[in-house]
C-alpha cells in the first residue's frame, strides 16, 4: 500500500439536485469518479458534520453537538469556538500517519482549525484590540505563514466570508490559498473549505432561479481547483456537509419560554440580555435544531410539552432518545428540538425590538444565543444603507468606536436552512470522487471517514 496525494474540497450546500448544466466541472467529476449521497449526521450543521467526517464517529463521541452549546460549568453559551481540542478522538490525518509515517496535512478553513496537529493551517481569526475595534485577519500554523500568504495573495476578504457582503471572493481566496500551500509545501492531504453556496441558499432559498449564478460561480472556483490538483496528480474529492431546504417560517422558543416565566432577563442600560445561568429553561438555537437547557429539573416534562405544542417543531428528544441519534453528550441540551423542513429556530427572546441587545443588529457570531442567518442581510428599513455603512466605516478608520448596527430583526427574510434530515435524498449532501459500488445509493455520514481514508492510499 502506498499513499495517494489527495485534496478534499468541501463545497458547502452541494447536493445532487444542484448538479447539472450550471455546474459542468463538478458534474464531470461526479460522472468520471462517482457520486454517493450521504445521509447527514444530526444536526446537519458545519461543526458537527465536519467533525463526523474527520473522526468517523457521531457527536456523542466527538462532542461537537452543534455549532454552539451552553457550558453548564461556566454558565455561558459558546458559539463558533475554534480550538481543535473541542473535537475528541483521532482525526483522518492521525489515521493516515499510522499507515504512512511522516504523512502531511494542510487544513484550510475547515472548522476547529486552531491547534489541530496538522502541518499547515489557515483559518479566519479577527483581532480585537482593547479599544473595542474588530480587525479582520487570519490565523495560521506555522505562525510565520500568515504574513507570507497575505503578502502573496493580499488580505483575506473577511466581509465576504460572513455578513451582508458574503459572496464568492472569500471562496476564491481560500482556493488560491490551497494552491499557494500546495506550491510551497506539497502536503499529502489538503482539506479545503469553499463556503460560497451557503450564503444565497439561505438568503434566496434553493428554489430561486437567481441561484443559477451562484452555482456557476462555485463551479468555476471548485473546477479550477480540481484542474489544478489533477495536473499535479493529486486526487480531487468533493464533499458537502448538508443540503439547504426552502423555509418560510421561524420559531422563537425563547419567547415561548418567556411567556411561561422560565427566562430571566437582565436589564443593561435599557436593553435586555438573556441570563442563561439564572433562567429555568432556555434554548440555544442552531438552524433547524435547538438545544434546550433546563436548569430546573422539576419543569422538564412541562418544558417538553410546551415545545412539542409549538407550530413548526417536528420532534423533541430527551437524553434517552438522544442515545439513538448519537447525540447523548454532556454538551447536549436536556432536550433537543428539531424543526420541520420548512422552518428554523431563531434565538430571539425580547418582545420589543427597541429592547433588543445592541449586538442583535450587528454581525456578532459569538455573543448571540444562537446562529443568526439574518446577519446575511442589511436592514431594508435603512434609507441609503451604503451611505450609512460608508459613514460608519469612515468613523471607524478615524478611530471612533462605532456600532455597525445594520442587521435587521426580521427572520422572515431567511429563505433557506438546514440541520434536520430532508425527506428527499436529492437534498442530502454528496461525496464525489471516491468511486462507488452497487450498494452505494447512499452511505451514513459516519462512513465518509473510511471512504476518505481508503481514497488517500493506493492498494497494490
Amino acid at each position: 500500500m502506498s499513499k495517494q496525494r489527495t485534496a478534499v474540497i468541501n463545497v458547502v450546500g452541494l447536493t445532487s439536485r444542484i448538479l447539472g448544466s450550471d455546474t459542468p466541472k463538478l458534474s464531470a467529476l461526479a460522472e468520471q469518479s462517482g457520486l454517493i449521497q450521504v445521509k447527514p449526521v444530526l444536526p446537519a450543521v458545519t461543526c458537527t458534520a465536519q467533525s463526523t467526517y474527520l473522526t468517523g464517529t457521531p457527536p456523542s463521541d466527538h462532542g461537537c453537538v452543534a455549532n454552539g452549546w451552553y457550558d453548564r460549568t461556566l454558565a455561558e453559551h459558546q458559539f463558533w469556538k475554534q480550538s481543535n481540542h473541542v473535537v475528541a478522538g483521532p482525526k483522518l490525518w492521525d489515521r493516515l500517519r499510522e499507515q504512512f509515517p511522516g504523512y502531511t496535512c494542510a487544513k484550510l478553513f475547515w472548522w476547529y482549525n486552531m491547534y489541530a496537529n496538522v502541518d499547515w493551517s489557515i483559518t479566519p481569526r479577527p483581532m480585537y484590540p482593547a479599544d473595542g475595534k474588530k480587525v479582520f485577519d487570519v490565523y495560521t500554523q506555522p505562525m510565520g505563514m500568515r504574513e507570507a500568504v497575505k503578502s502573496d495573495l493580499g488580505a483575506f476578504p473577511f466581509p465576504s466570508f460572513w455578513g451582508p457582503l458574503a459572496g464568492i471572493k472569500s471562496s476564491e481566496w481560500i482556493a488560491d490559498s490551497a494552491k499557494w500551500v500546495e506550491e510551497q509545501n506539497q502536503p499529502d492531504l489538503s482539506l479545503v473549505y469553499l463556503p460560497h453556496l451557503d450564503y444565497n441558499l439561505q438568503r434566496l432559498g434553493p428554489n430561486d432561479p437567481a441561484m443559477a449564478a451562484d452555482y456557476r460561480e462555485i463551479d468555476r472556483v471548485a473546477g479550477g481547483l480540481i484542474d489544478f490538483f489533477q495536473k499535479r496528480e493529486i486526487k480531487p474529492i468533493v464533499l458537502s456537509e448538508y443540503g439547504i431546504t426552502a423555509v418560510n417560517r421561524s420559531i422563537a422558543l425563547n419567547r415561548v419560554f418567556r411567556k411561561h416565566g422560565w427566562i430571566t432577563i437582565k436589564d443593561e442600560m435599557g436593553l435586555e440580555l438573556l441570563d442563561c445561568g439564572a433562567s429555568k429553561a432556555f434554548a440555544i438555537a442552531d438552524h433547524q435544531i435547538a438545544h434546550i437547557y433546563v436548569n430546573d429539573p422539576t419543569i422538564l416534562s412541562e418544558v417538553r410539552t410546551a415545545v412539542e405544542a409549538v407550530d413548526g417543531v417536528a420532534r423533541v428528544i430527551d437524553p434517552n432518545e438522544q442515545l439513538a441519534d448519537g447525540l447523548d453528550h454532556e454538551r447536549s441540551g436536556d432536550l433537543i428540538a428539531f424543526s420541520e423542513e420548512d422552518a428554523w429556530f431563531n434565538y430571539y427572546y425580547w418582545e420589543d425590538d427597541r429592547k433588543a441587545p445592541d449586538f442583535a443588529r450587528c454581525v456578532d457570531i459569538h455573543r448571540k444565543y444562537g446562529y443568526d442567518p439574518v446577519e446575511l442581510f442589511v436592514d431594508p428599513t435603512i434609507t441609503l444603507p451604503k451611505l450609512k455603512i460608508a459613514t460608519k466605516l469612515l468613523r471607524k478608520i478615524l478611530g471612533f468606536r462605532i456600532l455597525m448596527d445594520v442587521i435587521p430583526l426580521d427572520p422572515s427574510l431567511v429563505k433557506g436552512s438546514h440541520g434536520t434530515l430532508p425527506k428527499d435524498t436529492a437534498e442530502w449532501p454528496v461525496l464525489i470522487g471516491t468511486g462507488t459500488t452497487s450498494n452505494d445509493a447512499s452511505i451514513l455520514a459516519t462512513d465518509v471517514h473510511d471512504r476518505l481514508l481508503a481514497a488517500c492510499s493506493h492498494s497494490h
